[in-house]
């Protein structure tokens, strides 16, 4: 039989003018780059001749709007898994910054005090391995075919790292899962034996223009 991919794709750009950490909560849907994003991963999905079998996203509005141009190409309806949603934080609905943002404020202070679970939030190893768990039981329904998971950055990187074999805890200047990129798991039946990372939607990402060719 051949591989099974799972593809955690990242969800596109979110409409935040108040440049909250928006976490969890409702009413966050893509914006106008965000929508040409998802489409544009719908299209690169078609044009590799890849062969999808289901399409799941996390239950937030920019996930989910994020899914439906992908599901549209295959001819797919969007589910839904939990397990897909964005980390739990502290800081959420607030900014976060020293300047006017949440550090500002000594009585925030003391969540900060373990950056390696991390103690502001839902630890890194829940994240991973929910997501991990999802990935796997896609494996197991699109055997031998694709399917693509739409989640959010920080817990589909923790479980790249996971798969990967590396710790958990990391700087998060350095997160290499960008905006509408796919995270790649690949399975032979029920092992997880390698992962790719793409960026479908790279000319699309604020400042690509400057950055080309780098």
């Amino acid at each position: 039989m051949p591989l099974t991919a799972v593809h955690l794709l990242r969800h596109g750009e979110v409409r935040n003018p108040a440049g909250v950490l928006y976490g969890r909560l409702a009413g966050y849907g893509l914006s106008d780059l965000g929508v040409q994003m998802a489409q544009r991963v719908a299209d690169v999905l078609v044009e590799r001749g890849c062969d999808v079998a289901e399409v799941i996203a996390s239950p937030l509005q920019r996930a989910q709007e994020t899914a439906r141009p992908v599901a549209a190409a295959f001819g797919l309806p969007v589910g839904c898994d939990e397990r897909l949603i964005e980390a739990a934080n502290h800081f959420e609905g607030l900014t976060f910054g020293v300047g006017d943002g949440a550090l500002h404020h000594p009585r925030h202070w003391w969540v900060l005090r373990n950056p390696f679970r991390p103690s502001w939030g839902e630890p890194y190893a829940v994240q991973a391995e929910r997501v991990l768990a999802a990935a796997r039981e896609s494996a197991a329904r699109a055997a031998g075919r694709e399917s693509v998971l739409v989640a959010h950055q920080l817990p589909i990187w923790v479980a790249r790292r996971r798969a990967e074999g590396r710790r958990l805890w990391h700087d998060p200047r350095r997160r290499e899962c960008t905006l509408a990129s796919l995270t790649t798991l690949r399975f032979d039946g029920t092992a997880l034996v390698g992962v790719e990372y793409s960026e479908p939607a790279r000319a699309l990402l604020p400042g690509a223009d400057q950055v080309a060719g780098a």
